[in-house]
């Protein structure tokens, strides 16, 4: 799917739009991780986000930028959880419905946080086209609008607000990482970093078993389909087409890494920052983990996603 890429102005746009509602998360620093990489690591602690995820920003940006009579029939996505438990918040906020198609298996945690914000929930197979299928069907069935998890322009401009706290909060920043699924956050980023900064490396972080943004870089040519088969639940969506252009244009370098090293991970940043965050967040760390020798004496923003882990089903 194919959609326009927002310009910084769109992004600084989104961030006066969802200022009364989105929380602006802190940086967070550790001592011990920096000497574990050799690098100064400011962690934007997005799992501290409204809904427990970035996806907010992007979510609430699409609900208060749709026409009142847009708005009037509700909004429709299809998402594993953390966009859908996002879009339904900002559905409420905003005082309309909100319909989420989870495919079969979505973590137990998440589901019931969708359902608790209010929306509608709607099960499919746990394939992407199901999704996509599902989400067409409810689309027809209700006038809802579709507010797709990634490839939306008005969703890649919330996203994208986040780099513009960080730069504000983290002087310096020479680099940023971020995990990459569907490529929504990482483009809003990208586009957001260098136009503030236009030097700034950035890096995107992706499970070896859901490669299909780095395998896309390297061939040249968007994959089309493929079976993600990794513990990142929220990193198993297809790039999308805009967002890998928006990753080739800002010369972003994938880094893939395995379940186990994203896990090792995640326990060194529950035991160390002190902080709830899932296993699709350490990637990003896990990335810097994996390439010290790539991030060492550089000052790196490392973006923790989303910290909604099931309590009863951790990793190890």
């Amino acid at each position: 799917m194919s959609v326009r890429l927002p310009t910084l102005d769109e992004i600084h746009d989104a961030a006066a739009r969802i200022a009364p509602h989105a929380v602006v998360t802190p940086v967070w620093r550790n001592a011990s991780l920096d000497a574990l990489t050799g690098a100064a690591l400011y962690f934007k602690c997005e799992n501290l986000q409204r809904g427990g995820a970035f996806k907010f920003r992007g979510a609430c940006n699409a609900v208060w930028s749709l026409t009142d009579d847009e708005a009037a029939c509700g909004v429709v996505t299809h998402s594993s959880g953390n966009h859908g438990n996002a879009l339904a918040m900002a559905a409420a906020t905003r005082g309309i419905a909100a319909h989420v198609v989870v495919p079969e298996g979505a973590v137990r945690a998440k589901v019931e946080a969708i359902e608790q914000a209010g929306a509608t929930l709607h099960r499919c197979a746990p394939t992407i086209a199901a999704r996509e299928a599902t989400a067409a069907e409810v689309q027809q069935a209700t006038g809802a609008v579709m507010v797709h998890p990634y490839a939306n322009t008005h969703v890649m401009a919330g996203q994208g607000t986040l780099v513009l706290e960080l730069l504000q909060q983290s002087e310096g920043l020479d680099t940023i990482i971020t995990p990459v699924g569907g490529g929504g956050l990482l483009s809003g980023c990208a586009i957001a970093a260098h136009g503030v900064k236009p030097a700034i490396k950035m890096h995107g972080a992706e499970p070896a078993g859901a490669a299909d943004a780095a395998e896309s870089l390297a061939r040249g040519s968007r994959i089309e389909h493929f079976t993600p088969n990794t513990i990142c639940d929220g990193l198993r969506a297809l790039i999308g087409e805009s967002n890998l252009t928006a990753l080739r244009e800002h010369y972003v370098e994938v880094i893939t890494v395995s379940d186990e090293e994203t896990i090792a991970a995640m326990k060194l940043l529950w035991q160390n920052l002190k902080l709830m965050v899932e296993v699709s967040s350490a990637t990003a760390f896990a990335a810097v983990l994996k390439q010290r020798e790539r991030f060492a004496g550089r000052r790196v923003g490392v973006v923790l996603t989303g910290g909604n882990v099931d309590l009863d089903d951790l990793p190890w």
